[in-house]
């Protein structure tokens, strides 16, 4: 039987034990930028079911408003925004609904049928086939809502549209109809 040295048997195992550590260090950063990029999307993909639920709780308020007879029109649509603008901030559950990820103003900028408040827009239209009226019974209400989310891995945000604050823009649209 023949004796190694053990110098001989250590410088071995000492290399094959570096080779180890340098190709786990070459699959580890892409697995770990792989994570981080899952982290992100997770936090965008978060943010964009709690915009679309609550737009469409928006939507639904809007569409089911009651009309107050003793009010004009303007101040009924008025009362119909504020709800709007009211219910979609309260279903936004753990996401920031005040600025700089959702603005809003006090007053609404008014267009025709449009109403605007800073990343809060409601449009009413009348069908065709449908008599104008002051509670706007038959027409359709669109709510759209813009929210800046952050984006939190560098990294990430380097491959994504941003706004001029760094931040994502998501959009939620529901359109309903008036009942």
């Amino acid at each position: 039987m023949r004796i190694t040295p053990r110098s001989n048997r250590v410088g071995r195992r000492s290399r094959a034990e570096g080779q180890s550590l340098v190709e786990f260090a070459l699959v580890l950063t892409p697995l770990f930028l792989i994570l981080l990029a899952i982290v992100q999307f997770g936090f965008i993909f978060n943010a964009y079911i709690t915009i679309t639920n609550a737009t469409r709780e928006a939507a639904r308020e809007a569409s089911i408003y009651v009309y107050d007879r003793t009010l004009s029109e303007g101040a009924n649509d008025a009362a119909r925004n504020a709800e709007i603008r009211t219910t979609f901030q309260e279903s936004l559950n753990l996401l920031s609904p005040s600025t700089p990820y959702f603005t809003t103003t006090g007053t609404w900028a008014q267009s025709g049928d449009t109403f605007t408040n800073g990343d809060l827009v409601v449009t009413y239209v009348l069908p065709g086939d449908i008599a104008d009226s002051n509670p706007r019974t038959g027409q359709t209400v669109t709510v759209r809502a813009q929210y800046h989310q952050d984006l939190l891995i560098p990294f990430i945000s380097a491959f994504l549209p941003q706004d001029g604050n760094g931040r994502l823009v998501l959009t939620g649209e529901v359109t309903m109809v008036i009942n």
